[in-house]
Protein backbone atom coordinates (compact mmCIF):
# COMPACT_ATOMS: atom_id res chain seq x y z
CA UNK A 1 0.00 0.00 0.00
CA UNK A 2 1.37 3.46 -1.20
CA UNK A 3 2.45 5.78 1.62
CA UNK A 4 -0.36 8.27 2.84
CA UNK A 5 0.04 11.64 4.80
CA UNK A 6 -2.17 12.22 8.14
CA UNK A 7 -4.34 14.55 6.21
CA UNK A 8 -5.46 11.98 3.16
CA UNK A 9 -5.96 9.07 5.37
CA UNK A 10 -8.27 11.42 8.08
CA UNK A 11 -10.02 12.44 4.69
CA UNK A 12 -10.50 8.93 3.84
CA UNK A 13 -11.88 8.22 7.03
CA UNK A 14 -14.14 10.77 7.31
CA UNK A 15 -15.68 10.18 3.88
CA UNK A 16 -16.56 6.70 4.97
CA UNK A 17 -18.59 7.30 7.64
CA UNK A 18 -22.20 9.79 7.87
CA UNK A 19 -23.76 11.15 10.94
CA UNK A 20 -27.53 11.83 10.86
CA UNK A 21 -28.81 14.47 13.54
CA UNK A 22 -31.89 12.78 14.80
CA UNK A 23 -35.13 15.21 14.92
CA UNK A 24 -35.14 17.22 18.05
CA UNK A 25 -38.84 15.60 18.53
CA UNK A 26 -37.90 12.33 18.22
CA UNK A 27 -36.24 10.69 21.00
CA UNK A 28 -33.55 8.18 21.05
CA UNK A 29 -35.99 5.57 22.28
CA UNK A 30 -38.26 5.98 19.34
CA UNK A 31 -35.69 6.37 17.01
CA UNK A 32 -34.25 2.65 17.76
CA UNK A 33 -37.89 1.53 17.59
CA UNK A 34 -38.53 2.94 14.40
CA UNK A 35 -35.10 1.08 12.78
CA UNK A 36 -36.17 -1.94 14.29
CA UNK A 37 -39.15 -1.55 12.89
CA UNK A 38 -37.90 -0.86 9.44
CA UNK A 39 -36.05 -3.04 9.51
CA UNK A 40 -37.70 -6.08 9.89
CA UNK A 41 -40.14 -4.63 7.32
CA UNK A 42 -37.19 -4.84 4.88
CA UNK A 43 -36.53 -7.89 5.88
CA UNK A 44 -33.04 -6.85 7.32
CA UNK A 45 -32.49 -9.23 10.21
CA UNK A 46 -31.43 -7.28 13.53
CA UNK A 47 -27.86 -9.81 14.49
CA UNK A 48 -26.37 -7.81 17.17
CA UNK A 49 -27.40 -5.15 19.69
CA UNK A 50 -24.57 -3.94 21.45
CA UNK A 51 -25.21 -1.43 24.26
CA UNK A 52 -22.11 0.35 24.97
CA UNK A 53 -22.64 2.89 27.42
CA UNK A 54 -24.15 0.56 29.47
CA UNK A 55 -20.96 -1.78 29.44
CA UNK A 56 -19.10 1.52 30.38
CA UNK A 57 -21.55 2.40 33.43
CA UNK A 58 -21.19 -1.65 34.48
CA UNK A 59 -17.52 -0.67 34.61
CA UNK A 60 -17.66 2.49 36.65
CA UNK A 61 -17.56 5.19 34.24
CA UNK A 62 -20.10 7.87 33.25
CA UNK A 63 -20.59 7.57 29.37
CA UNK A 64 -23.43 9.53 27.14
CA UNK A 65 -25.61 6.93 25.92
CA UNK A 66 -24.40 5.06 22.91
CA UNK A 67 -25.66 1.84 21.39
CA UNK A 68 -24.54 -0.46 18.02
CA UNK A 69 -27.51 -2.33 15.91
CA UNK A 70 -26.56 -4.35 13.66
CA UNK A 71 -28.17 -5.68 10.72
CA UNK A 72 -27.54 -8.18 7.78
CA UNK A 73 -29.58 -9.97 5.00
CA UNK A 74 -27.97 -12.93 5.50
CA UNK A 75 -28.16 -14.33 1.97
CA UNK A 76 -26.80 -11.09 0.24
CA UNK A 77 -23.48 -11.18 2.83
CA UNK A 78 -22.87 -14.50 2.13
CA UNK A 79 -22.94 -13.81 -2.11
CA UNK A 80 -20.81 -10.75 -1.61
CA UNK A 81 -18.21 -12.51 0.30
CA UNK A 82 -18.08 -15.34 -1.64
CA UNK A 83 -17.34 -12.75 -4.82
CA UNK A 84 -14.41 -11.38 -2.82
CA UNK A 85 -13.95 -12.24 0.64
CA UNK A 86 -12.94 -8.42 1.38
CA UNK A 87 -16.63 -7.68 2.00
CA UNK A 88 -16.54 -9.94 5.45
CA UNK A 89 -14.82 -7.14 6.80
CA UNK A 90 -18.37 -4.45 6.16
CA UNK A 91 -20.54 -7.26 8.01
CA UNK A 92 -22.91 -6.89 9.61
CA UNK A 93 -23.99 -3.48 8.65
CA UNK A 94 -23.71 -1.70 11.30
CA UNK A 95 -25.87 1.51 12.88
CA UNK A 96 -24.68 3.75 15.71
CA UNK A 97 -27.22 5.48 17.73
CA UNK A 98 -25.33 8.21 20.67
CA UNK A 99 -25.77 11.25 22.16
CA UNK A 100 -23.35 13.71 21.89
CA UNK A 101 -22.30 15.81 25.32
CA UNK A 102 -24.98 18.65 24.47
CA UNK A 103 -27.66 15.54 24.55
CA UNK A 104 -28.74 15.54 21.19
CA UNK A 105 -29.69 12.37 19.16
CA UNK A 106 -27.12 11.31 16.36
CA UNK A 107 -27.62 8.26 13.89
CA UNK A 108 -23.46 7.15 12.59
CA UNK A 109 -23.43 4.79 9.94
CA UNK A 110 -20.94 3.63 7.20
CA UNK A 111 -20.96 5.48 3.60
CA UNK A 112 -22.90 2.87 1.54
CA UNK A 113 -21.69 4.88 -1.48
CA UNK A 114 -18.38 4.41 -1.08
CA UNK A 115 -19.19 0.35 -0.63
CA UNK A 116 -21.30 0.38 -3.55
CA UNK A 117 -19.15 2.36 -5.62
CA UNK A 118 -15.67 1.88 -4.80
CA UNK A 119 -15.02 -1.49 -5.97
CA UNK A 120 -16.18 -3.15 -9.24
CA UNK A 121 -19.28 -5.77 -9.13
CA UNK A 122 -20.69 -7.85 -11.62
CA UNK A 123 -24.16 -6.49 -12.58
CA UNK A 124 -26.45 -9.54 -10.52
CA UNK A 125 -24.20 -8.12 -7.47
CA UNK A 126 -24.33 -4.23 -8.11
CA UNK A 127 -28.25 -4.57 -7.76
CA UNK A 128 -27.59 -6.54 -4.47
CA UNK A 129 -25.04 -4.22 -2.92
CA UNK A 130 -27.59 -1.27 -4.14
CA UNK A 131 -30.18 -2.63 -1.80
CA UNK A 132 -28.31 -2.98 0.57
CA UNK A 133 -27.35 0.73 0.40
CA UNK A 134 -31.18 1.56 0.00
CA UNK A 135 -32.31 -0.58 2.71
CA UNK A 136 -29.76 0.56 5.01
CA UNK A 137 -30.61 4.57 4.31
CA UNK A 138 -34.08 4.13 4.57
CA UNK A 139 -33.18 2.14 8.22
CA UNK A 140 -31.59 5.09 9.12
CA UNK A 141 -34.22 7.52 7.96
CA UNK A 142 -36.81 5.71 10.27
CA UNK A 143 -34.43 6.52 13.15
CA UNK A 144 -33.68 10.39 11.97
CA UNK A 145 -37.59 10.97 11.48
CA UNK A 146 -39.15 8.32 14.09
CA UNK A 147 -41.10 6.77 11.04
CA UNK A 148 -43.20 4.07 12.65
Amino acid sequence: MPAMDQATMEQMVRSSIQKFKINDDVSIEDAIDSMMLRANNLNFKLVADLPLSEQVKAMGEKANYMRILAFCDALIAKRMVEHDIIFAGFLPCRIAVLKDAKGQGWIVTMNMDMMVQGVSLPEDLQVLAEKVRDTIYSIVDAGVTGDL
